[in-house]
């Protein structure tokens, strides 16, 4: 499998906990959600007072690893600590049980796997970039963001998802030349976890690779660094590369990748950016951006509306992984022609909040999974089902 060192191009990546918590408090499943998650937003002094509020707590967390982020920014970047580089010399063992947040190799009658990579928990500093293994309470964060998409995945697959030393946000703040090691640690840590699953666990058993924002960027240089080989790509059942873009560009460069066209092709790419009807920019699509999609209710790609009937369930998870709330029929969705984007109807930013300071109301990014929760479920049986049968 190759090594590559990933572009220090824009990479923002985000907790997975805090999609589902913004709305987990709602009461009626369809009012706004409460101020206190704003007021979160904007103070993480505030922790221990919403403890008992998962909104709330995500969204302190985020903004608590955004504040940490600038506060090491101002102090001093990673390239100045001698430390700085410690956590990146030694190799994750992946040999080893506490390297993987999920390792279920027992045969049962699931018939496929799906490698799950994490999206960012960690705030980053200067004498650590990367996330440190050793750092149990961001590992901790880090299997609750995974359980809030697990149930996704795991009724079909048996589920596979490693630590990794992932970017802290007070790398963002270096010079794109300063960043490569730290984002080369990331990557090379996913693709070790990979190379390690597939020799050991897998035995040929079809594949579904699946992340959320970084780890959906870090998904597709999987596909694109490993899936080249013939005889592996023909095991891949789909890469659900949620909260990430995908261009025609990329498919270009690399021709063994596919976006999907449907609801049960196999082989191929799922990825989608949800925002408000309003937005024209955003960090996930600059202007003059398109990207690609496919809507997780009517699954087309085109600008086809699906109504909000055709929602089987947003759903709105804890960091045990437990559904809090379920709205069926929250909203519907249709791919904007110009940006690519999944166009959310039916919600308001006001009542789903962006939650995070570097996006605007009206970019739904943190809710990509949890507004689709129950169609993408389905889906994964769907092409799983599919792959199987064909």
């Amino acid at each position: 499998m190759k090594k590559r060192i990933l572009a220090s191009s824009l990479c923002f990546v985000w907790l997975a906990a805090a999609v589902a918590g913004c709305s987990a408090s709602q009461e009626n499943g369809e009012s706004g959600q409460e101020t206190e998650v704003t007021e979160a937003a904007e103070s993480v002094s505030s922790q221990e007072e919403t403890e008992e509020n998962p909104a709330s707590e995500a969204a302190s967390e985020e903004t608590g690893s955004e504040k940490a982020a600038d506060s090491e920014t101002e102090s001093g970047s990673p390239s100045e600590s001698q430390s700085a580089n410690e956590n990146q010399e030694t190799p994750v063992d992946y040999s080893q049980e506490t390297s993987w947040a999920y390792l279920e190799t027992e045969d049962d009658s699931r018939q496929a796997d799906v490698f799950f990579v994490c999206p960012t928990v960690y705030g980053g500093s200067a004498e650590e970039p990367n996330m440190s293994l050793e750092d149990e309470d961001t590992k901790e964060s880090f299997l609750g963001a995974i359980n809030m998409e697990k149930g996704i995945y795991d009724g079909d697959c048996r589920f596979f998802a490693p630590y990794y030393r992932q970017i802290g946000l007070a790398v963002y703040e270096l010079p794109a030349a300063e960043q490569e090691e730290y984002l080369e640690t990331a990557y090379e840590d996913v693709e070790d976890a990979f190379q390690y699953y597939y020799e050991n666990y897998n035995d040929g058993r079809p594949i579904v690779l699946a992340g959320f924002s970084q780890g959906a960027e870090l998904c597709l240089k999987l596909l694109e660094e490993c899936f080249d080989e013939e005889a592996l790509n023909e095991q891949l059942i789909a890469c659900y590369a949620i909260g990430w873009r995908v261009t025609e560009e990329d498919l270009e460069q690399h021709p063994h990748m596919k976006f999907a066209e449907g609801e049960s092709d196999t082989g191929v790419i799922v990825a989608f950016n949800s925002e408000a009807e309003g937005i024209e920019d955003s960090l996930m699509i600059p202007a003059g951006t398109k990207t690609l999609a496919i809507n997780p209710l009517n699954w087309k790609t085109d600008s086809t509306p699906a109504d909000k009937s055709m929602n089987l369930g947003a759903c709105f998870t804890n960091y045990s992984g437990e559904i809090e709330t379920e709205i069926p029929q929250l909203t519907g969705a249709y791919i904007d022609e110009e940006r690519g984007a999944l166009k959310v109807t039916d919600v308001t930013p006001e009542d789903y909040p962006a939650g995070l300071s570097l996006f605007e109301d009206g970019i739904y990014h943190l809710y990509d999974y949890q507004f689709f929760y129950r169609n993408l479920q389905e889906n994964v049986h769907t092409r799983v089902e599919a792959y199987l049968g064909r």
